[in-house]
């Protein structure tokens, strides 16, 4: 088996008396979708702020690719390949959807996005994020604005600037959110087919899409990894069905 991509050891963090991670421990590895589940309030987006170094850990380690990266910041870990999507999307809606991912392009490559450039420049920026936009199945809409796509598009734009920081590892917070039962299956085997660009540690609720995607889950409940294993495993866990599948698990 080779070695995890992501490895995240006794992570602890507490806000006061809250105890929102307690002694996490977890890995990615790749070409995998591992699944973070649990109830609203579990601490699972806190979590993931904690691996892109939103927040500091109160203890832990966090290693990318065997090192440890806990002295980085937010920005060190993205453009070193920890790319992060969104429970609500981050995009500029008044631009278009092209220009939101020549932003992601330059954001890589550690330049501030300037409007007015040498054309031999825009052209190859633009033919780089124009094949983001085409990866990620947006290519017939990399001129219309942000604003004006739908809820599904927009999904797929901020796929396509997340592939622009060409990611080791995507770290996915309920990509599901608001999309329709076909947007839902439509997003489903798009991430099928991504973990094969990079592996993906994948928040969701939507239990269906994460039995259907995960190779691996994990259980967190009031902070804590109560089980890790495969759907079947999780499925068949009494302590998971109690906590949170109920009848889900059937």
């Amino acid at each position: 088996m080779p070695d995890p991509i992501l490895k995240i050891t006794g992570l602890e963090k507490s806000f006061g008396a809250l105890k929102a991670t307690s002694g996490v421990t977890l890995d990615l590895f790749p070409g995998e979708i591992h699944a973070l589940i649990g109830p609203n309030g579990a601490g699972k987006s806190t979590l993931i702020k904690q691996i892109v170094g939103e927040i500091p850990q109160d203890a832990g380690t966090i290693a990318f690719e065997g090192q440890a990266i806990d002295h980085l910041d937010a920005a060190d870990r993205a453009r070193i390949g920890l790319a992060r999507t969104f429970q609500v999307s981050q995009i500029a809606p008044e631009l278009s959807a092209l220009k939101n991912v020549m932003l992601a392009v330059e954001a890589r490559q550690g330049r501030v996005f300037r409007f007015f450039r040498p054309v031999s420049r825009d052209l190859a920026l633009t033919d780089a994020a124009m094949a983001f936009l085409y990866d990620a199945g947006l290519g017939e809409r990399a001129t219309m604005r942000a604003a004006d796509l739908s809820h599904g598009e927009r999904r797929q734009l901020e796929f396509a600037m997340a592939l622009a920081m060409k990611p080791r590892v995507f770290l996915m917070d309920e990509p599901m959110a608001g999309l329709s039962p076909d947007g839902s299956k439509r997003m489903t085997a798009f991430l099928s087919d991504l973990r094969r660009t990079a592996p993906i540690l994948l928040v969701e609720h939507d239990m269906e899409a994460v039995f259907a995607l995960a190779d691996r889950i994990s259980v967190l409940v009031y902070g804590r990894v109560i089980a890790t294993g495969t759907v079947a495993e999780i499925r068949a866990n009494p302590d998971v069905r109690t906590a949170y599948l109920g009848d889900e698990a059937a």
